[in-house]
């Protein structure tokens, strides 16, 4: 049908559309009667465009950012330390079936297993290659989901009615840790709502879990266990940090984990030739920390580049302290927020409070990796928390990150530039592993 342009004005020397003009509209020549009369339709040149906008938005909504090195490449079968033959295959099957899924998503796939088995990278991988072949995909825990459409309730950006049927119509839904939500009425309400509305449409999704199947609602267990939809891959490895399951207090056990690294087999590096200026920085912030592990107060920052000894010496100062009788708390920020949001299984040990206090009252705790976690609102509201407690009771907290400050949510930044209790270093060694130093313009100074 023919079709005119609309009449905006328009840069004569910009590239036009041969459709449009440039406009990214057209209007269709329809008979008044018509109910479509008179409306804008968006050119192909504008739908291309809308529909990148539409994918970036999801891409930055599902924090695909934070799991962009999670691919099937990089996916390990054979675990960190070693795993029985019966593990192995459990991952290569777990690996064949995401890698199958990813090249055609259709049905339902369903990853299982303990905490760290690597059900997450592999939805992540699923994720990250369905967005490069340009289909619209949602990739989040299932208490940030919870938390995305609480807040829509007072979003100007959309409404909440908007944002849950996106959440049900989008082409790929990938949902990772079904069951460790909040149990409210309201949130076991949308959690079904959703699985529901796909499970009824065929919608191509991906769930994993560190529950069993008995331990999930009834109406979405019936739905999950539906073999004409769903392959259930079922990955016996345990978590990949360790050779076995570990229940042990998750604030200690990677202290545990870390227990060879001092002070003293902390390496200053003579042999690597590194700049005078480099060195003289390595052998400063070494000094620095030791300082703090003699004497621990206020809050002590270390950042640099990834393997430049951040957290050799975040672990030296626990595990100096814990020599000298303290009980230091040490925790990889992503796994502490993991951790607390495990707290809302019904099949927990321990309480979300009794966690979450713990952690803000600890004598001396070592935070590593800030940056690294889930920018949701949940996310940044628990640091915030904790940040804000341990800085008004100025509890002695040692910080490791590799981003920049400015990366940083700006209530935590404010109190991390105040030089009365806190002192941040920055490493300019280059990594352990052959990494390079981050240009001039990245660095910070020492203050």
């Amino acid at each position: 049908m023919p079709t005119t342009s609309s009449t905006n004005p328009q840069d004569e020397t910009s590239e036009k559309c041969p459709i449009c003009g440039g406009v990214g509209f057209l209007r269709r020549e329809l008979p008044v009667s018509h109910p479509d009369f008179g409306k804008l339709t968006p050119c192909v040149c504008k739908q291309k465009e809308m529909t990148q906008t539409a994918q970036d938005r999801l891409y930055r909504l599902s924090n695909l950012d934070a799991f962009k090195t999670m691919t099937f490449k990089d996916f390990s079968v054979q675990g960190r330390l070693g795993l029985g033959d019966e593990q192995i295959r459990s991952l290569q099957y777990a690996l064949s079936q995401a890698q199958q899924f990813a090249a055609t998503p259709r049905g339902w796939l369903v990853l299982m297993g303990s905490y760290g088995c690597g059900k997450t990278h592999l939805a992540a991988a699923i994720a990250n290659t369905c967005v490069e072949f340009g289909m619209k995909t949602i990739f989040l825990t299932v208490p940030d989901l919870l938390d995305w459409l609480r807040y829509s309730y007072g979003s100007s950006d959309s409404s909440f009615e908007d944002r849950f049927e996106e959440i049900r119509n989008v082409d790929l839904l990938i949902l990772d840790d079904l069951g460790a939500q909040n149990t409210t009425g309201w949130a076991a309400e949308k959690v079904f709502q959703i699985v529901d509305y796909r499970y009824t449409r065929k919608l191509p999704t991906v769930v994993t879990s560190n529950l069993d199947l008995e331990d999930l609602d009834d109406r979405i267990r019936s739905r999950l266990q539906d073999p004409d939809l769903v392959t259930t891959v079922h990955i016996m490895a345990p978590d990949y940090r360790s050779p076995v399951k570990d229940k042990r207090d998750p604030l200690h056990y990677q202290l545990q984990l870390l227990s060879d690294r001092s002070f003293g087999n902390f390496s200053l590096r003579e042999p690597e030739n590194l700049s005078p200026e480099t060195q003289v920085n390595l052998e400063k912030v070494f000094r620095a920390a030791q300082e703090f592990a003699e004497h621990p107060r206020g809050w002590l920052v270390l950042t640099g580049g990834y393997g430049c000894g951040k957290t050799h010496l975040a672990a030296a100062i626990g595990n100096y302290r814990k020599g000298m009788g303290d009980d230091p708390v040490f925790v990889v920020v992503p796994d502490l927020l993991d951790h607390l949001r495990a707290t809302f299984s019904p099949t927990s040990s321990t309480s979300y409070d009794e966690l979450f206090n713990r952690v803000k009252t600890a004598p001396i705790l070592v935070m590593d990796d800030l940056g690294t976690q889930s920018a949701t609102p949940w996310a940044r509201e628990k640091l915030y928390q904790i940040f804000n407690e341990r800085y008004n009771a100025r509890f002695p907290t040692v910080i490791t990150m590799s981003s920049n400050l400015e990366d940083i949510d700006a209530r935590i930044r404010s109190r991390m530039l105040d030089t009365r209790v806190c002192t941040i270093y920055e490493i300019l060694a280059p990594s352990y592993r052959g990494g390079v130093i981050k240009p001039e313009r990245n660095r910070r100074k020492s203050f």
